[in-house]
């Protein structure tokens, strides 16, 4: 795999753009296209610019209408904004309880592991999820030039999916999906250890950290559960784009004729 391309943006966690990565035929994927990041809600003056002067001119927000409403992304001049959440029916909701599931994060510390792979599974499978997956490709198919920015909270999980998907329909291969999906985990280390920091300040215990490390990082673990389901319930990914998402193979030429290299 290429390295990846890190956009020096200091107030938005998790700032990549994926040109480089060599799809079909050997083409490698433009830069200033797709960029992936956490949310942009304390964007700074300084990092608007940039990413104006990037050739910004759309924004995907993959959080739940809650998450939005308790922290919206700060708007930018000339960019237009979607929200398209790919989230679980309670996040929608916002009727999660946090304080019985961070009950739970302090007696076993394998709570969490088990909890990411669910969710992963289930977010392939909602109807829900796959229609805004599929108006996701529908807003890449419309962008002719410029930049599009999508993104949720930490610009891993949710993001990283949206991303897998990206990638492969324009002929990534999947081991260099995985090793972009793992990225995260390294330009998410020093969010991990100031948020660990906290907890331990407020007298958290190692299971409840443990917890929260996990859930601040990706795994190997996370994707496999994903791509597992994908080949159990749909028939493998093909099918899965195809088939779920509505793709076809004249918008995948589409698609890669917009945003892989001539």
């Amino acid at each position: 795999m290429s390295d990846p391309v890190i956009l020096p943006v200091k107030s938005v966690r998790n700032p990549r753009d994926l040109g480089g990565y060599v799809g079909f035929q050997g083409h490698k994927i433009k830069s200033g296209r797709l960029l992936r990041t956490g949310k942009i809600s304390s964007i700074s003056k300084s990092d608007r610019q940039f990413l104006l002067d990037y050739g910004l001119k759309k924004v995907i927000d993959l959080r739940s209408p809650n998450e939005c409403r308790k922290d919206p992304d700060q708007e930018i001049a000339g960019v237009s904004y979607y929200s398209l959440p790919i989230v679980l029916d309670s996040s929608v909701k916002g009727n999660v309880d946090t304080e019985a599931a961070f009950a739970e994060y302090r007696r076993n510390q394998y709570v969490a592991i088990s909890k990411m792979c669910e969710r992963y599974g289930i977010y392939v499978q909602r109807e829900k999820v796959q229609n805004n997956f599929r108006q996701i490709f529908k807003l890449l198919l419309e962008t002719k030039e410029g930049a599009v920015l999508y993104h949720c909270s930490e610009g891993k999980d949710r993001t990283g999916l949206v991303t897998a998907l990206i990638l492969y329909v324009l002929g990534v291969d999947l081991e260099t999906i995985r090793q972009d999906y793992l990225y995260s985990n390294y330009m998410l280390n020093d969010y991990r250890a100031k948020r660990d920091a906290a907890f331990k300040a407020r007298g958290e215990n190692m299971c409840f950290r443990a917890n929260m490390r996990i859930l601040g990082s990706v795994a190997d673990a996370f994707l496999d559960t994903t791509l597992i389901t994908i080949e159990k319930r749909f028939g493998g990914l093909d099918r899965y784009v195809e088939n779920q998402l509505g793709i076809t193979a004249g918008m995948k030429n589409t698609l890669r004729e917009l945003y892989l290299e001539k």
